[in-house]
């Protein structure tokens, strides 16, 4: 085997990701060092991703376009096992279950209110002024802004199969636009509130805090380093439950297209396009069956370390958010740019006033805390609500962080329906109407789980 640069498969991994690795050194130094685009509380991977993206349409260097897609769709499916292998721990406070519930019902009823007024948007467009517009792009608005890079590459993949050209992009333009909406209009609300005197913003320096044993370790867990080190352990255990899933989806597809070959080309997309979530759900199982042995004393420790699996998948998450951004590509949305445009700027004032709305009702005693989270989280990620949070709550002395955390985990069985309401969305010329007058019953749903039940605890 040829082990020098001529051999290109041998080195491109490397490469590729020396760039990227590149670009995220380059972003954090930027962001430390220049004031102006650390008060905007861009995350550096954000920051990382235009780079990239910059570097690559101006041809730079050469960034593979391919494997760009190729990390982010198997970051994200990374990311969310790694989340959904650790050992879930209880939360004993009074009301830390009906505020999961209220938080997770509010981040999908705002995944809802974003399909709405996206589909809204693009069946407007495409009975008017453009014809063309594939009538249900509407819907990667929830998926740019609510999920992200990843899923709104999935989705947005998905249905370039199914016809909308240029999906891909378009979605991650969307994701990528949520970003900035989430810091821009985030940082401008933050400026307007403070000089009004109607929050305080405090200052905080960005430095490394201390990993207590508490932190890094639960009783009963395998050492840190015995015969195998703990972190191989994790990985070991990401790698399988991904292989696991692959081998699934990859027996389902083919049996489907063996016997039922019309639903397979419909339903296989979405399966390969929703692998995360299957990967998830396995993870859960492998989760449980380790549990169960371990109650019967099969297995005497715990293998799953928290700390580092929410490292991974931090990890994973940054990667792909980088590599997503970096996979747009203008060309494929020449023709697209009315419909984003007004998708985005649309988007984010109805995200904003909804969240605004549920946030002042749902938790009166920190709702500035709350919204900032929310909003953050409902128009990047995670990260950019927790950066938006932290300019009021640096200390998080409210549950403000904290429900964004649980109301994600509730969140994943309230969601269920809204993948369902994707996958038909593009299926006939008038689905996306259906979808909208679905979505607006289960709307109606996730209120009454939001605000009946606690009208009658008052």
């Amino acid at each position: 085997m040829d082990f020098s640069s001529a051999n290109v498969p041998l080195w491109r991994f490397v490469i590729q990701m020396g760039i990227i690795a590149f670009t995220v050194i380059l972003a954090t130094i930027i962001r430390r060092k220049i004031p102006l685009i650390k008060k905007t509380l861009i995350p550096t991977s954000v920051l990382a991703g235009f780079i990239l993206l910059l570097i690559k349409s101006t041809n730079l260097l050469y960034v593979d376009p391919e494997f760009l897609e190729m990390v982010t769709y198997h970051g994200i499916a990374i990311g969310f096992i790694a989340l959904s292998l650790r050992v879930p721990k209880e939360d004993k406070s009074p009301g830390a279950v009906r505020t999961a519930i209220n938080s997770g019902a509010l981040i999908v009823s705002t995944y809802l209110i974003q399909a709405i007024t996206g589909l809204a948007i693009s069946l407007g467009l495409a009975y008017t002024f453009m014809p063309e517009l594939f009538k249900a792009s509407g819907i990667l608005l929830p998926m740019g802004y609510g999920q992200g890079p990843g899923q709104a590459n999935n989705v947005g993949s998905t249905y370039e199969k199914l016809g909308f050209v240029g999906g891909q992009s378009y979605g991650l333009a969307i994701a990528a636009a949520g970003f900035l909406c989430a810091c821009i209009v985030g940082v401008i609300y933050l400026n307007f509130q403070s000089r009004k005197n109607k929050l305080k913003k405090e200052e905080h320096d960005e430095i490394s805090g201390s990993v207590t044993i508490d932190e890094f370790q639960d009783q009963g867990e395998i050492p840190i380093a015995q015969s195998i080190d703990k972190l191989s352990i994790q990985v070991a255990f990401i790698v399988f439950v991904y292989l696991c899933s692959y081998l699934v989806l990859d027996g389902v597809s083919k049996l489907l297209g063996n016997y039922l070959p019309g639903v397979a080309k419909t339903v296989s997309p979405l399966l390969w396009g929703f692998n995360f979530i299957f990967g998830s759900l396995f993870a859960i199982l492998f989760r449980v069956i380790i549990t169960r042995l371990k109650k019967v004393n099969v297995i005497t420790r715990q293998y799953q370390n928290n700390y580092l699996l929410s490292r991974i998948s931090g990890l994973a998450f940054d990667v792909m958010i980088v590599t997503g951004i970096a996979s747009i590509n203008f060309e494929d949305i020449s023709g697209l740019w009315v419909p984003f445009i007004i998708t985005a700027i649309v988007g984010g004032i109805v995200t904003f006033l909804w969240v605004k709305f549920l946030c002042n009702r749902l938790y009166p005693d920190y709702k500035e805390e709350s919204f900032l989270g929310m909003f953050g989280m409902l128009t990047g990620t995670i990260s950019s609500g927790i950066l938006l949070l932290r300019e009021i709550d640096p200390n998080f002395k409210t549950p403000a962080a904290n429900n964004l955390v649980s109301g994600s985990g509730s969140g994943i069985a309230f969601g269920a329906p809204v993948l369902v309401l994707i996958s038909m969305a593009p299926k006939t010329e008038y689905m996306p109407l259906v979808v909208i007058l679905l979505a607006s019953i289960y709307l109606a749903i996730l209120m009454g789980v939001m605000f009946i039940k606690r009208k009658k605890k008052d």
